[in-house]
Formats: C-alpha cells, sequence, structure tokens
C-alpha cells in the first residue's frame, strides 16, 4: 500500500468509498481561487447543469452550473491531475499501477437554489467491462446536507449495476422509491477533503437550502490502462491520458491520429 492503511481498503471495499485528507492548505487555496476565475470567466455561458427528468416531484427554482475540463483553463487543475500523494491513493483503491483519466469536471451549487442530484450510478453513463471506474470528488467547501452536500449508500457497489429509470436520454438516475435520498448515509466534510468512490456506489445529492453557504466541488473520473469501455460515451478534453504507469492500447496509425481514444477502444474490441 502506498498511501491507504490496511483499515481504509478494507473500509473501501466494504463501503464503496472512502473519505481521504490528501491536499495541503496551499493546495487547496491555489484550487478555490483558480475555480472561482474559472466561473468567473465564463459568466454568461450555458452552465446549467440541473438534472432533467420525472425524479422531480416539485417546481422548486434550482439551478447548479457546471464546467468540464478544468484543466483546460488552469495550469493547478493540470498538477492536480498529476499529484503524487493522490494517484498512491488511487493505485491503492483501483489495485493497479496503470491509471488513465477519463474526464473531470467542476460544480458550483448555490445557496437557497441549489439543485439536488437524484440516486444514481456513474455507471450508465460510461460503462466499462471491468468496472475499473472511479471517482475522486474533490470538496472545495465544508459541505453537509444543508448546503448539497453528497450522499451514499454504502456497499452499493456490491450489488452491480441497478435498472436506469431516467425518461431523458441524456440524464441517467436510479428508482427514487427503491433509493430514497432520505435512507441515505450524508457525507460532512471539510474543506478540501476528497472522497474517492467507485462508478457502482449509488449516491446522489441534497438540495441546497442554506442562505449563504455556496458548494462547489471538482471531480476527476479515472479509469485502469487495463480496462475497455463497452460503449462510446461521455467524450471529453485529454480522455486516455495516462497519469501514472503506462497503457498501449491506444492507436499509432499515423492515418487515425484524430481519433478520440475511446472510439480507438472500441474499435481495437471489434476488430475495426
Amino acid at each position: 500500500m502506498k498511501f491507504l492503511t490496511t483499515e481504509q481498503k478494507k473500509f473501501y471495499d466494504d463501503n464503496g468509498y472512502i473519505v481521504l485528507d490528501i491536499l495541503t492548505d496551499e493546495e487547496i487555496s491555489e484550487l478555490s481561487e483558480d475555480f472561482d476565475r474559472i466561473f468567473e470567466a465564463k459568466d454568461g455561458a450555458n452552465l446549467e447543469a440541473t438534472w432533467q427528468g420525472n425524479w422531480k416531484t416539485d417546481e422548486k427554482k434550482n439551478e447548479v452550473k457546471s464546467i468540464h475540463g478544468l484543466q483546460m483553463y488552469s495550469a493547478a487543475f493540470t498538477r492536480l491531475l498529476l499529484n503524487e500523494k493522490m494517484l498512491d491513493a488511487c493505485e491503492d483503491i483501483m489495485e493497479t499501477p496503470n491509471i488513465l483519466l477519463h474526464h473531470t469536471k467542476a460544480h458550483s451549487k448555490p445557496p437557497n437554489t441549489g439543485s439536488p442530484f437524484p440516486m444514481h450510478q456513474d455507471y450508465h453513463y460510461f460503462p466499462f467491462k471491468n468496472d475499473s471506474m472511479i471517482a475522486v470528488f474533490i470538496s472545495l467547501d465544508a459541505s453537509d446536507p444543508g448546503n448539497g452536500g453528497l450522499c451514499v449508500y454504502p456497499g452499493s457497489h456490491k450489488l452491480g449495476p441497478q435498472e436506469d429509470v431516467s425518461n431523458v436520454t441524456s440524464y441517467h438516475y436510479l428508482n427514487q422509491e427503491k433509493f430514497p435520498i432520505e435512507k441515505a448515509t450524508p457525507l460532512t466534510l471539510k474543506k478540501g477533503q476528497v472522497v474517492v468512490f467507485s462508478y457502482l456506489l449509488i449516491h446522489g445529492s441534497y438540495y441546497n437550502t442554506s442562505s449563504d453557504r455556496v458548494r462547489r466541488m471538482h471531480l476527476m473520473q479515472l479509469m485502469s490502462g487495463d480496462d475497455v469501455p463497452l460503449a462510446v460515451m461521455h467524450l471529453s478534453d485529454c480522455q486516455g491520458m495516462v497519469l501514472r504507469g503506462r497503457c498501449f492500447t491506444r492507436e499509432a496509425d499515423i492515418k487515425k491520429r484524430h481519433r478520440k481514444f475511446m472510439e480507438e477502444q472500441i474499435a481495437a474490441q471489434s476488430g475495426m
């Protein structure tokens, strides 16, 4: 083990998630500052990312702003992808030295109107053959149920993929009566704490009902260099970038140099 204790690894294996203290105060401060600068620079752009679908049971106004690929805007987020302690923890959890980037995204959930996220599994957005995918969730503000914090169903990753009941093609969520948010376990996080969880873990987040507490988060989705996607979905900036170790499945044919990583992986499986 490079970062986790034996007890922490067992907790992750049993529960499908783990809360870790990885980043320094200086790193947290830099990420927080650049996060705000990026969102301020893109103020006025279409950033609305509230989930659609028939899971919503009220007409309450809600909103959440989102920008993908923050490493394309700030070197601080590029350095985060290569943070040695972060990758040590991920290597312990994923049990592979070969770690690739799938995508990154950031959410800013405002006070009073911050949108909840229904209980879901990330699996449905980008299924992989060996289910190696993990999320690295960085809480850039102290968060709890009051300001729209994260909640999970501990151990639910062991259930495997659950039925996607969404009535909207681009959004995926589970039966909210079978997995009500009221029965989920809320995670109370300090500013800068990191939650690593399996993409099979059932999770969601609450309304931000606070009067003055924004909830900002940055998420990195990582996959094993030895895993392969089951479908071409969610193509993103820097997808397939090797953060640690090696990956030799990428197409090297000069005529195909402009193809995206996921397309190459699918083509390799199908013999194209």
